[in-house]
């Protein structure tokens, strides 16, 4: 019993389990053996009583005969009929000689009922690869998980700096490597690609002789040996480079990834999407390149890459989108230096296929009329290419949002000082949320001037506020609560009141504590660290704020598959009885975070 005891001890979720506790559920626990190829359960088996660890070995998950997924030490498997009651959605087999313990429903469901059990079996499920989806198909999809040096497929060639380029083509011409890496005596590397020795090299005429030194990229953006794949794509389409050389944690350089490696169905990923992005020779071009962005993230989501990472590659791919533009509609004549600053949803990296474009401008000095003329051009070309502005006219071709850097500079302390105006908490939500994505010359700093708000009590008291306007939709015996009459009828808004409480006590908590992060999480982790909020709440709100995200991201992508717009109103009818309860728990952990914010606003 003690050897069971301890292998329980080391997995989730009797992680917290004390000494007697685990002691009598290793005794209840039963050892089962099965030989490779031997049927565990199998599909629609009915009433599940039990639950099932595998100890050693492996087992799949198989859907009508095709392999799900294959689990390994410490993964659960039958917990989500147990549970709901349904049948077995799949049937599980022995990939090889397998050890698992069998923990009885009633031994497991009442640990499972707390939160911390919640979470836990709410992560797996979402984790789990849903069936319909065959082993060969899913081998063409980009696995999400895979760490960086399991993408390396190139041989590593290397050179120094003052290697001749005649020297480093031979060697990636020998080894049939697309670029060659280039250590350099700050510790960072250089790189040199094949695609700088046609266009630095071949087009421009450089001499053969001359060293690598004066035509690599450096310093090369690089990637860490853990990093996982969807990582790796998101700093690909963000810094928009192909190659990506992975570094151990000692520094060793173990390999480079490139945008091959990565493309899953070449033609629907980001990384396509945002090349043809850079090469679209005219706004037509453009359009037609980003009308791809929606079934890149539709085989995205089919491909299991969680709802964030598929969010921040949308506002990657946008990004570049905006950029694109205004190098194509640029005029002749000379302009201020200004910035294109992305809000809201994007500006936070956390897009879903109905979000709009918020959008400001700032500019250095006089603003010529073309350049308020070329902001309102973007935001129409933008809404060409599908991506609507803000239907509050938050967009760079409004006034309100279109200033110079001094007036926005003068604008936000006003704003610090009186935040109790009329609609200056929605600006300044807005502006918080804000980053810059495109432009001319240096960027005006506009946007530091909002670091100052932790300084400002009145307008951190309004941002809590802000942060208990939305309730999540539950009733008094924490039923979900639907709308009762209009289009919507049945159906609870996730985004109104799952999403936006998260959103904003994650800002509310980020500029109390300083940090300049825009992303939820990021804000939240901030929070925890200033002891804004408590460790606790801000995991339990960011595991909240992930599981409406998929549900909302999921939501809609079954929308726009079936030929209609996408919207927040979820039926929850329509959810299985496990999803649903994990709703109602991440529903009480946000009503449970605003009680907390609520009663610091009292006794203040």
């Amino acid at each position: 019993m003690h050897d069971i005891a301890e292998f329980l001890r080391r997995h989730e979720p009797f992680l917290e389990l004390d000494e007697p506790a685990l002691e009598r559920l290793a005794a209840r626990t039963e050892v089962e053996y099965f030989a490779v190829d031997e049927v565990i359960f199998r599909q629609g088996e009915p009433d599940m009583r039990h639950v099932r660890i595998v100890r050693r070995g492996s087992v799949e998950l198989v859907d009508r005969g095709r392999v799900l997924d294959l689990l390994g030490e410490g993964e659960w498997f039958g917990h989500p009929a147990m549970l709901s009651g349904l049948p077995t959605g799949t049937a599980a087999r022995a990939a090889e000689d397998s050890l698992t313990y069998r923990l009885a429903a009633e031994d497991v469901v009442p640990l499972l009922g707390q939160p911390r059990g919640l979470r836990f079996v709410a992560r797996t499920l979402m984790a789990r690869t849903r069936p319909g989806v065959p082993r060969e198909e899913r081998a063409r999809d980009l696995r999400p998980d895979l760490p960086a040096r399991a993408l390396v497929q190139e041989a590593l060639v290397t050179c120094e700096h003052d290697t001749s380029i005649r020297d480093a083509a031979r060697r990636m011409a020998d080894h049939r490597a697309s670029c060659a890496v280039v250590p350099l005596a700050s510790g960072e590397l250089g790189i040199l690609t094949d695609h700088d020795l046609r266009v630095r090299v071949v087009a421009a005429g450089a001499p053969l002789d001359g060293p690598v030194s004066g035509v690599m990229s450096a310093p090369a953006v690089t990637a860490g040996a853990g990093e996982p794949a969807t990582a790796l794509m998101l700093t690909m389409v963000d810094r928009g480079v192909r190659h990506l050389p992975v570094v151990a944690e000692r520094g060793e350089v173990v390999g480079v990834v490139t945008d091959v490696d990565l493309l899953a169905a070449e033609a629907r990923t980001p990384l396509i999407v945002r090349r043809a992005i850079n090469e679209a020779r005219d706004i037509d071009e453009l359009r037609r390149t980003a009308g791809r962005l929606p079934a890149s993230v539709a085989a995205l989501h089919d491909g299991h890459v969680g709802a964030a990472q598929i969010g921040a590659l949308m506002a990657a791919v946008v990004d570049a989108l905006i950029r694109r533009l205004f190098e194509l509609r640029l005029p002749d004549e000379p302009l201020p230096a200004f910035a294109w600053l992305s809000l809201g949803s994007y500006g936070r990296r956390e897009p879903v296929p109905s979000s709009d474009v918020d959008s400001a401008l700032a500019w250095e000095g006089d603003a010529p009329p073309v350049l308020t003329a070329l902001a309102r051009t973007v935001v129409d070309d933008l809404a060409g290419c599908g991506f609507a502005a803000d239907a509050h006219a938050a967009n760079a071709a409004n006034p309100l949002f279109a200033r110079s850097a001094s007036d926005w500079r003068a604008t936000i302390a006003h704003w610090l000082e009186h935040p109790g105006e009329d609609k200056v908490l929605i600006a300044v939500s807005l502006l918080a949320d804000g980053r810059v994505v495109a432009g001319h010359g240096p960027p005006p700093e506009v946007l530091d001037a909002l670091e100052d708000g932790r300084r400002h009590p009145p307008l951190l008291r309004l941002l809590q506020r802000l942060a208990l306007a939305q309730r999540p939709p539950t009733g008094f015996l924490r039923d979900i609560v639907v709308e009762h009459g209009g289009e919507h009828a049945g159906h609870f808004n996730i985004k109104r009141g799952g999403l936006l409480p998260i959103v904003d006590i994650a800002r509310y908590a980020g500029l109390a504590a300083g940090t300049t992060a825009t992303s939820t999480h990021e804000r939240l982790r901030a929070g925890a660290a200033a002891g804004i909020l408590e460790d606790d709440e801000a995991v339990s709100l960011g595991e909240a704020f992930d599981l409406f995200t998929e549900l909302r991201l999921e939501h809609q992508l079954a929308q726009i598959k079936a030929g209609g717009a996408a919207d927040d109103f979820v039926d929850p009818n329509a959810l299985n009885t496990l999803t649903r309860r994990y709703l109602r728990e991440a529903f009480r952990v946000v009503s449970a975070a605003q009680r907390a914010l609520g009663n610091e606003l009292v006794y203040r």
